[in-house]
């Protein structure tokens, strides 16, 4: 395959798998979770399981190497992960390690995706991504799968007074956390001697179109600030009609903060819509 060719693939894999998710100009109505009951045992669990997150860390950035698999495709990129404590995610993804092909950017506000080999752009609210938004997945539940933490749909974060909205199986090595809210499951597994957290799982259940989940995987940690921080995860979305897995592996975890935490889009890029992106690579 061209090089030309293999830069077009590596700028448009992350719009495909968002494209995955379908772009759709819609709203849904959110409801409060009801709290539930929990045994002293329970509790202790749930705040061992938050006193494993780390605490005053403000940035965090780090080099990657970026895998994503749809069907028969596989595709292995390099980049960079930068992120800034409730304000900003970036991946910065390289083909051959020096030219950047794609960027992703998610905001409270919105997710930007470029194609630097086109210069094109997609900048759309959460709401607008039918997986995401049915869901209830937005900027903090993103952060939360990034930084290894449990999350309340809607919610900025979790604190010791939210731990009543979740259930919990204590049973075996690892326990299971559990939270119900309208069509959707949200559960995670954790270890219950380190608290810390191996898996998450979003699963919306749609008996007209069939269910969609996301799983979460932790793989490894490093460390970070005096903890571990996920080094290694697996995120995989499945739908009714396919599958979109995606490998990110952290090398040489930082804190550094000299960058920019807003992407600020050329004149020279055009606005485009998901389908047209799809087209391309379809084209390939």
């Amino acid at each position: 395959m061209k090089l030309k060719s293999i830069v077009k693939i590596a700028a448009l894999a992350l719009p495909l798998c968002l494209a995955s998710c379908g772009f759709k100009k819609k709203v849904v109505n959110e409801t409060k979770p009801v709290e539930t009951t929990l045994t002293e045992q329970e509790n202790e669990f749930l705040n061992q399981v938050q006193k494993t997150h780390i605490t005053g860390l403000e940035y965090v950035s780090s080099k990657l190497k970026f895998t994503v698999e749809i069907g028969p495709q596989k595709l292995k990129l390099t980049g960079n992960l930068r992120m800034h404590r409730d304000d900003v995610i970036r991946l910065q993804l390289m083909a051959f390690g020096f030219v950047e092909a794609g960027r992703l950017e998610f905001t409270k506000d919105y997710v930007l995706i470029m194609d630097r080999i086109n210069k094109q752009y997609i900048q759309v609210p959460y709401r607008y991504v039918d997986f995401l938004r049915n869901s209830h997945i937005d900027f903090y539940t993103l952060q939360a799968l990034f930084w290894n933490e449990l999350f309340i749909p809607g919610e900025t974060g979790v604190g010791t007074s939210s731990l009543g909205e979740f259930t919990t199986n204590m049973g075996g090595d690892e326990a299971i956390i559990m939270l119900e809210k309208d069509r959707l499951n949200y559960s995670w597994l954790a270890n219950q001697k380190t608290g810390r957290i191996k898996m998450a799982n979003i699963m919306y259940r749609d008996v007209k179109n069939g269910n969609a989940q996301l799983n979460w995987d932790y793989e490894d940690y490093s460390p970070l600030n005096g903890k571990l921080f996920p080094s290694d995860m697996i995120a995989t979305l499945t739908l009714p009609q396919k599958e979109v897995k995606v490998s990110i592996k952290l090398n040489y975890l930082g804190t550094e903060n000299e960058w920019e935490p807003r992407t600020t889009v050329s004149d020279k890029y055009r606005k485009v819509e998901i389908d047209e992106m799809l087209r391309r690579f379809m084209s390939l």
